[in-house]
């Protein structure tokens, strides 16, 4: 099936099924290397997680868009819901947990490169849809799932959403082997340079795009600082470029989200990845996921600015 985007319902443009965590984020001049102790020089606690962060920009793209996560009763939690409800997400759907809300630790170093340990937290008491969030998955326009929620409960918003007729994207992060009983329904792979291979099985990208293109109809492979490459089944190939980062942390989620809400929206795949690219180059030159996340005004004027609007 081919990724053609589905008149939003009233339920709202996009569903996300996904994470959402405090993201402890540690600045330093440097990564370490192994066995290295060093300090950091500065520390910041801020709302992330990668399901959480498409949410926003989703929601901050235009979209109405609802969250389908866990967050424990903690002030992580209050800190990470606040931001949900401040960027307009409908919260409905995500549950309080008994278990503390997702905690990732975050090193970022001066080049604005990152290394990330995810505890999941409440985000792993998410097993099995319930019926009113199936219910909101099939009203949809587009489904957007991400990998840091257990496989089976992606699986089950991908078999929902695709019986329903509805766009399913998924961002394959963190990177795993990705089962038959999901791929089957994809409409959009979004990846990194390191998922792409991983998940293909071999070393080389464009063997990589090649082979992921035979189990999905469309790949988009966000490259940081070099852009991000939008790949069809039908042979369209497409670069488009970035800018130089500051923080890359939530990045490819705001690239995922917008992405999502441009398609939820009717726009085609270049536009839609044209608008997300914009989105996460504006990301990049800010510190944080959520608060780097920017608007649909902004969006507008860089793509103006750059002559892609």
């Amino acid at each position: 099936m081919t990724a053609t985007p589905v008149e939003s319902t009233s339920a709202g443009g996009v569903v996300v099924v996904g994470s959402a965590n405090a993201d402890l984020v540690l600045r330093l001049a440097e990564l370490p290397r192994q066995g290295e102790t060093l300090l950091a020089t500065d520390t910041s606690r801020l709302p992330g997680g990668k399901g959480a962060n498409q949410a926003v920009a989703a929601a901050r793209a235009g979209a109405s868009t609802t969250l389908i996560a866990a967050i424990g009763d903690d002030a992580d939690g209050r800190l990470v819901r606040d931001a949900l409800v401040a960027a307009g997400v409908e919260m409905r759907l995500v549950r309080t947990s008994s278990s503390p809300t997702g905690l990732a630790v975050v090193l970022l170093d001066d080049r604005g490169q990152n290394s990330i340990v995810v505890a999941s937290g409440a985000n792993a008491t998410i097993e099995r849809l319930l019926p009113q969030e199936r219910d909101v998955i099939r009203q949809s326009a587009l489904l957007l799932c991400q990998l840091e929620v257990p496989l089976p409960v992606v699986i089950e918003a991908a078999h929902v959403a695709r019986a329903a007729g509805r766009t399913v994207v998924v961002n394959a992060a963190p990177s795993r082997p990705l089962p038959e009983a999901l791929v089957e329904s994809v409409d959009v792979l979004v990846v990194n340079e390191h998922e792409a291979r991983e998940v293909a099985g071999t070393r080389d990208l464009d063997g990589a795009v090649d082979a992921l293109l035979t189990r999905v109809p469309a790949v988009i492979v966000t490259l940081g600082a070099a852009g991000a490459r939008v790949a069809e089944r039908t042979g369209s190939q497409r670069l488009l470029p970035a800018v130089r980062a500051v923080d890359t942390t939530g990045a490819g989620d705001t690239f995922s989200g917008v992405f999502a809400a441009g398609l939820a929206g009717g726009e085609s795949m270049t536009a839609a990845a044209e608008r997300a690219i914009a989105a996460a180059s504006l990301s990049v030159q800010r510190l944080g996921a959520i608060p780097s996340i920017p608007d649909a005004d902004e969006i507008a004027a860089a793509m103006t600015k750059a002559g892609t609007a």
